[in-house]
């Protein structure tokens, strides 16, 4: 640690108050010192104090004003973040305790992709809840996109699904569980359903059903229907909402994109029928993100045990 970073460190640890930090994103948020003042109900000439006690402690500027407001410097985003962080960990410590003092045995919040909503996260919480059937589990839906910020901001625990690529991993932890192969589905008496070697010009009439455009599997496949423009979708459903992706397909000739294990539980039920069409973009890996620098409760270190287990039999 540097000489001016030991020093900063100390300031904080000595002179940082949660109020403080409370300001600066409610600043943030608002646009207006006056408005997070008021918000907070402080005066505007003691909450631009505030602020500026904070940069001379942290010897950066913090917000510039513009005509629209002010808005943070590259320093204060940084110092917000790590605010809100703050903030979360103490609301998990305050949830974590109340769900304790009710006899409940800790508490795990779950982002999850489509990949491990079918059966990979539904067999881990099974099993983790047989262990500790008291646990309080909280799954939340999305993509990369959305989980992962909420991950580094503490929101979440932990994120599960299909493992993001390089621009989600700084400051995060993963453990690639099983690789999976990407398929294309449709219902149970389709046209294209039972036929062999489907092309796309054969799948070039119906409508699909696609993950959002900022998913990595999203663009390897635009890269595909690119160098095919006369084939290209020309209708599209964008949802990783797996209920939805059911009911989708069960009542329209739409094509599916979808992991393979979600596949199978689906063609198992006879529901649906996977094409004889390799989709373009290889297998990938599924597993389990975290956040690097935080101590994992026990109750989140048991959760990422039980998803090994149930990973390492899927991946068999």
């Amino acid at each position: 640690m540097s000489h001016k970073q030991a020093r900063i460190v100390e300031r904080a640890l000595t002179r940082l108050k949660l109020k403080q930090l409370r300001l600066l994103v409610a600043v943030a948020d608002r646009g207006s010192i006056l408005h997070a003042a008021r918000d907070m109900n402080l005066s505007q000439p003691a909450a631009t104090k505030m602020i500026k006690d904070l940069e001379t402690d942290f010897e950066v500027q913090l917000f510039t004003r513009t005509n629209r407001g002010v808005v943070p410097t590259v320093y204060g985003d940084t110092l917000i973040r790590h605010g809100k962080l703050v903030f979360a960990q103490i609301s998990h410590a305050a949830q974590e305790l109340d769900d304790l003092t009710e006899g409940n045995a800790g508490r795990v919040v779950v982002g999850t992709l489509l990949a491990a909503s079918a059966r990979l996260l539904p067999l881990a919480i099974d099993g983790v809840l047989k262990e500790r059937p008291n646990l309080v589990i909280k799954v939340v839906e999305g993509t990369n996109e959305v989980l992962m910020p909420g991950l580094r901001a503490g929101e979440l625990d932990l994120v599960v699904g299909r493992l993001p690529t390089h621009r989600h991993r700084s400051d995060l932890d993963q453990m690639r569980l099983y690789d999976e192969e990407i398929v294309a589905c449709v219902r149970a008496g389709h046209p294209l359903a039972g036929r062999s070697r489907v092309s796309l010009a054969d799948m070039a009439g119906f409508g699909w059903i696609l993950p959002p455009a900022e998913t990595t599997l999203r663009r390897q496949l635009d890269q595909h229907f690119a160098s095919r423009p006369e084939v290209s979708p020309k209708r599209v459903v964008e949802s990783v909402s797996y209920l939805t992706n059911r009911a989708l397909m069960a009542q329209s000739d739409l094509i599916s994109v979808m992991p393979g294990q979600v596949a199978a539980v689906e063609i198992a039920g006879g529901a649906s029928a996977r094409l004889d069409w390799a989709v373009p973009v290889g297998t990938g890996p599924v597993g389990v993100s975290f956040r690097r620098a935080d101590g994992l409760s026990p109750a989140a270190r048991a959760f990422i045990r039980v998803l090994s287990e149930v990973g390492t039999g899927i991946g068999a």
